[in-house]
C-alpha cells in the first residue's frame, strides 16, 4: 500500500508539471497557422462564389420566363392600355413627371407579377444567406487538421480561433464563435450582419434609360389616343345621331387598329429594356460589397484576413 500511494504521489505530480509546462508552440509555428487560415478562407470564399454564381443564373432565367409569360402580354393587353392611360390622364393632372410616374407603377407592377412569384422559389437574399452558409460551413471544414499538421495542441488552436474577430462592430463575434454557432441565425453578430448587408434588387426605374424610353413612349402614344378621342368624342355630340356615334366608333377602332400594329414594337422594345435591365442588376448583385449576394461572405473573409495580419499574443 505504501508503494501504492508513493507511485500515486509521483503519477500525480508527473501530472502537475506537465499541466504548468504545456507545449511551447513557436511564433514561426503559428505564422503558418495563420498562413493556412488565410488560405482556407480564400478557398471557402472562392466555393461560395461558385454557388452565388450558379444560383444568380438560374435567377436571371426564372426571372425573364416569367417576365415573357406574364408582365409583357399584361402590358400589351388592351384593358391595361386603357388603365394606363387612365393614370398618365390623371399623373398629367398633378405634375408634368407622368413619364416617370408611369416608370414607377410600372416598376410596382413588375414586382408584383415577376419578382415576387419568382422570389417564392429563389431571390437574391436566399442566395445571399446560402452563398454565406456554404462559406462558413467550407471554412469550419477546411480548418480541420491544421492544428495537428503543425503539432500545436487543439486548446491553444481554439484559442487562437477565439482570438480572431470574424464580425466587427456590436455585437460581434470571434471566428470561434462563428464556426460552433448551430445555427448560425442565432448568433446575434451574424443575424445583424445578414441585415446590414441584405440585398435589394429592382432600383429606380425611373433613372433607367430604356425603362424610361419606354414609358416615355406609352406616355406619348396614350396622351395622343386620349387627345383623338376626346376631339372625336366633341365632334361626335356637335353631329349628334348616327353618324356622331359612327365617328367616335370609327376613332375607337382606328386607335385599336394603330395599338394592334404597335403591339409586336412596343413588346419588343420594354423585352428588350427588361433584359437589359435584369442584366445590369444582377451584375450589380454580384459585384456589391455592400448589398450583394457575396456581401455576407466577403464581409466575413476581410474581417478575417484583417484580424490575421494584427499582432498576437502567441503564448500557450
Amino acid at each position: 500500500m505504501r508503494w501504492l500511494r508513493l507511485l500515486l504521489g509521483v503519477l500525480i505530480m508527473t501530472l502537475a508539471a506537465c499541466a504548468s509546462d504545456p507545449v511551447r508552440v513557436s511564433s514561426q509555428t503559428w505564422r503558418q497557422v495563420d498562413a493556412e487560415i488565410a488560405c482556407a478562407s480564400r478557398a471557402a470564399e472562392a466555393q461560395a462564389r461558385q454557388h452565388a454564381l450558379e444560383a444568380m443564373g438560374r435567377w436571371l432565367v426564372l426571372v425573364q420566363r416569367q417576365t415573357d409569360e406574364e408582365f409583357i402580354p399584361w402590358f400589351s393587353g388592351y384593358w391595361t392600355q386603357q388603365w394606363l392611360g387612365l393614370r398618365v390622364s390623371w399623373y398629367r393632372l398633378g405634375s408634368d413627371d407622368s413619364v416617370q410616374r408611369l416608370a414607377a407603377y410600372l416598376q410596382e407592377e413588375y414586382q408584383e407579377q415577376v419578382l415576387e412569384p419568382v422570389a417564392e422559389d429563389i431571390s437574391p437574399e436566399r442566395i445571399q444567406r446560402g452563398a454565406t452558409k456554404i462559406y462558413v460551413r467550407q471554412l469550419d471544414m477546411r480548418l480541420q487538421g491544421i492544428a495537428a499538421r503543425h503539432g500545436v495542441p487543439q486548446r491553444q488552436f481554439e484559442r487562437r480561433l477565439q482570438a480572431l474577430p470574424a464580425i466587427a462592430g456590436t455585437p460581434g463575434a470571434s471566428l470561434h464563435q462563428l464556426l460552433r454557432a448551430d445555427p448560425l441565425e442565432r448568433l446575434p453578430a451574424y443575424a445583424a450582419l445578414l441585415e446590414r448587408v441584405r440585398p435589394v434588387p429592382g432600383g429606380d426605374w425611373s433613372s433607367d434609360p430604356g425603362i424610361s424610353l419606354v414609358a416615355q413612349r406609352t406616355s406619348e402614344r396614350l396622351i395622343g389616343e386620349m387627345a383623338a378621342g376626346g376631339a372625336a368624342s366633341a365632334i361626335g355630340a356637335a353631329v349628334g345621331g348616327a353618324a356622331g356615334t359612327a365617328l367616335s366608333l370609327g376613332v375607337g377602332l382606328f386607335t385599336a387598329i394603330v395599338r394592334s400594329n404597335d403591339r409586336p414594337r412596343s413588346e419588343a422594345q420594354l423585352r428588350l429594356s427588361l433584359q437589359a435591365t435584369l442584366e445590369q442588376e444582377s451584375q450589380a448583385l454580384l459585384r456589391s460589397r455592400e448589398r450583394g449576394v457575396l456581401a455576407g461572405v466577403w464581409q466575413l473573409s476581410g474581417q478575417i484576413e484583417r484580424s490575421l495580419g494584427r499582432p498576437f499574443d502567441y503564448r500557450p
